[in-house]
C-alpha cells in the first residue's frame, strides 16, 4: 500500500478519454468553480474597504447603534476580528455584511462578503438552496436542503460552542438583513443557522430580543 495516498484524486491528473467518466467531469467543474470563486474573492477583497484603526472601528459601531444594532468590535487577534470584512458604505448609507451561513443538516459552512444590509433574507439564501437558482456546486453540497419540502427557518447565533448548543434567535425570512438585525447584538458580523423546519425544534432560542 503506497502510504503517500491521502485518499483525494489529483484534480489536475491526467485522465484519458477511454477513462473519463460523470465523476471526472463532475470533479473538474468543481475545480473550475473553486478556481473561478477563488479569483472573484480576491478580487472583492481588494475593493473592500481594510481599515482597523479605532476612528473607523468606533464609526462602524455608531452606524450600526443608529440602526438599533449593538456591534461588538474584538481586539486585535482574534479570528473574528481578523477576517471581519464588514464595512459602511457612506454614499449609499448602507451596511455590507460579512455573514457566516451553517447548514447542519448538511454538515456544511459558507462565508460571504458584501451582503447588503437591505437585501431580503430569502434573497439572500438563494444562491445557496434554491432548487434551480442555486450554485450548481453548493446545491450538490447542500442537496437536503435544496430538495426539502417542509422548507427552512434561519437562526441567528449569539452564542455556540457546537451546533444546536447554544442561544440562538429565530430571523424572517421576508424581512432585510437590516430590519432582522434590529435591536440584537453582533459580534464582529452575523453567524446565521440555516435549518430545515423538521430539525427547527432542536434549537433553543431566544425571542426577539437579543437579551435571554
Amino acid at each position: 500500500m503506497d502510504s503517500s495516498c491521502n485518499g483525494v484524486r489529483d484534480k489536475t491528473e491526467f485522465v484519458t478519454i477511454g477513462k473519463f467518466n460523470e465523476m471526472h467531469l463532475l470533479s473538474d467543474y468543481r475545480f473550475l468553480e473553486d478556481a473561478g470563486r477563488l479569483v472573484d474573492c480576491a478580487a472583492r477583497d481588494r475593493l473592500l474597504p481594510r481599515q482597523t484603526s479605532n476612528k473607523f472601528l468606533n464609526f462602524m459601531k455608531n452606524r450600526a447603534r443608529k440602526h438599533s444594532i449593538d456591534l461588538k468590535i474584538l481586539p486585535i487577534g482574534f479570528a473574528k476580528r481578523k477576517m471581519n470584512s464588514t464595512y459602511f458604505h457612506k454614499k449609499e448609507q448602507r451596511f455590507y455584511w460579512h455573514v457566516k451561513f451553517q447548514f447542519p443538516q448538511s454538515e456544511a459552512e459558507y462565508t460571504e462578503k458584501g451582503v447588503p444590509d437591505n437585501k431580503i433574507l430569502h434573497k439572500i439564501l438563494e444562491r445557496y438552496i434554491d432548487p434551480t437558482e442555486s450554485d450548481p456546486v453548493i446545491r450538490q453540497r447542500l442537496q437536503i436542503y435544496t430538495s426539502s419540502p417542509s422548507g427552512v427557518k434561519v437562526f441567528m447565533v449569539l452564542d455556540q460552542k457546537k451546533l444546536g448548543l447554544g442561544r440562538y434567535v429565530e430571523l424572517d425570512l421576508q424581512k432585510s438583513l437590516l430590519d432582522n438585525l434590529h435591536n440584537k447584538t453582533v459580534i464582529e458580523f452575523p453567524t446565521l443557522c440555516v435549518v430545515l423546519k423538521d430539525f427547527a425544534g432542536d434549537f433553543a432560542t431566544c425571542g426577539q430580543a437579543s437579551i435571554c
